[in-house]
This record gives C-alpha cells, sequence and structure tokens, in this order.
C-alpha cells in the first residue's frame, strides 16, 4: 500500500479504478429504485460518495474525494442525456459544464503528487478535530460538498428531462459560465507561474492582482450562471438556483475564510487583504 501510494501513476490508476467503481455504483442504484427520478439520483449521488468516502479511509487519505467536485457533474448530465432529443440548451449546459470539469480535473491532475500526499484543509481539519475526524471527514468533506454540487446540476438535469428551450437571457447567462471557467483556468496558470517562481509571499499579478480567490470567485459565477439561465427558460423553477446559493455559502462561510487564516500566517498578510479585495475587484 505505502509504494502504491508513493508512486504517482498507480496513485492514478488507483483512483480512476475507485471513481469507475463508484459510478456503476451510483448507476445500478439509479436504476434499481427510479422512484422520482430527482431523488433517485440523490439517492444514487450518496451512494456513489460512500464508496468514495470507503476507500478515502482504505488509503488514509481524504483527497481521495477531490477529484469527485469535477467529475460528477458531466457524468450526469450526459448519462441524462443518453436516449434524448436534445434542445440548444440541453447541448450548450454538456458543452459549457464539460469544459469546465476537464479544466477543474486537469488542474486536480496536475497538482495530485500521489495518495502518500492529502489537501492541507483536511490534515488540519484531522488536527483540530481528533476523535471526531472520521465524523468530519464523511460529513464535510465528502457528503456536504456531494450535496452541493447536486443542486448545482439539478437545473442542469431539470433543462435535460423537460426539453427546455434556450432563449437569449439563458445564452447569456452560459456566456458568463463559460467566462468564468477560463477565467479560472487563467487564475490556475498564474498560481501555478507564481509558485514556481516564489518571488513573494503572496500573489499579485494577473487577476490575483485584483482579487484574493479569482478562482472561488470563477466557481460562484460558474454555478449561478447555470441555475438562472434554466430558470430564464422556466422561471416557475426557480427553486432551482437553490444549489447555486448553497455553493456560494460554502465558499463565504468555509473555503474563504480557510484560506485566508493559512495566508494570515504569513508577515504581511494585513497590508495585503486591505489592498487586494476578497472577490470582486470593486475599490471600496
Amino acid at each position: 500500500m505505502r509504494k502504491l501510494k508513493q508512486n504517482r501513476a498507480a496513485s492514478f490508476v488507483a483512483v480512476t479504478v475507485v471513481y469507475i467503481f463508484a459510478t456503476v455504483v451510483g448507476v445500478m442504484v439509479y436504476r434499481a429504485l427510479r422512484p422520482d427520478w430527482w431523488l433517485t439520483l440523490l439517492i444514487a449521488d450518496v451512494a456513489a460518495t460512500v464508496i468514495t468516502f470507503a476507500f478515502s479511509i482504505i488509503f488514509k487519505n481524504a483527497s481521495v474525494y477531490d477529484p469527485y467536485w469535477s467529475v460528477q457533474p458531466p457524468v450526469i448530465l450526459v448519462a441524462f442525456a443518453i436516449g434524448k432529443n436534445l434542445t440548444a440548451l440541453g447541448v450548450l449546459l454538456i458543452i459549457v459544464v464539460s469544459f469546465w470539469a476537464i479544466r477543474l480535473t486537469a488542474n486536480w491532475a496536475y497538482t495530485f503528487h500521489g495518495l502518500e500526499h492529502q489537501d492541507w484543509r483536511y490534515t488540519m481539519l484531522k488536527e483540530k478535530t481528533g476523535m471526531f475526524y472520521p465524523v468530519i471527514n464523511f460529513v464535510g468533506i465528502h457528503m456536504v460538498p456531494t450535496l452541493v454540487v447536486y443542486g448545482c446540476i439539478l437545473p442542469g438535469v431539470y433543462a435535460i428531462r423537460e426539453g427546455l428551450c434556450a432563449n437569449v437571457a439563458s445564452v447569456l447567462l452560459l456566456c458568463v459560465s463559460l467566462g468564468a471557467a477560463v477565467m479560472q483556468g487563467v487564475a490556475d496558470i498564474q498560481m501555478h507561474q507564481f509558485r514556481k517562481a516564489r518571488d513573494g509571499a503572496f500573489i499579485r499579478r494577473g487577476l490575483w492582482k485584483h482579487s484574493r480567490h479569482p478562482n472561488y470567485l470563477g466557481e460562484i459565477l460558474m454555478w449561478w450562471g447555470v441555475g438562472l439561465s434554466v430558470v430564464c427558460a422556466a422561471p416557475s423553477a426557480w427553486y432551482l438556483v437553490a444549489g447555486a446559493l448553497a455553493n456560494t455559502v460554502l465558499f463565504f462561510a468555509v473555503s474563504i475564510p480557510m484560506a485566508d487564516k493559512r495566508q494570515s500566517r504569513k508577515e504581511g498578510f494585513a497590508a495585503y487583504k486591505k489592498q487586494t479585495r476578497m472577490l470582486l475587484p470593486i475599490k471600496k
């Protein structure tokens, strides 16, 4: 096990096998139940997450779950699109979400060093929560993100199932989502360049010069664009923006505070925070 975790290629293979297995289990659960589609999808999604969680315990590394965030949405959309006569809105949703997913998964793959390395946030939670970490691991690290992304992708599934047609507002909002994904990709490249150069405590170039978390901003805009594009096509389904709202709350309540707290250990953070806005580059 230790040799497998130390080997990057072997770790890639192991994670791939885990996700294939989780996908198969999710599909089997969905086909076995089939009451209300949204509830069945939720149960199948949770079942796949449980499989991923089980392997994170086996490998003693919660980062086994990391790709789930980006792999789950396109798999779900494509699965529901099979056999459907897709409208332009359905096609656009699949294209935008797939582009977002490929970019995010590629960034994960680029930064993945093997199963011996775990995301610093998970390690910090383990140190802080002690004996309660298994619960935090299952609920906070695995299940909550799964439920949030489930809510984010639900509008897309609804649009495909109902055969919703795009309007001008829907197209414009999906352009916002696509632009948000591109912005995330640019932010990732700039961050990788900064980490190689190591020319300062804080990145102050490109998008990061104007926002402390341009990648998080992109993630928030991505799902608001998707959710609102569907609501514009079907105003009565306004409740479908709940996923985008939950995603925003997650970033504001958890991800951003944790990232800022870690950065605050560096000298000069107070000045950096004062000079650089959290998300939007809007002057006070």
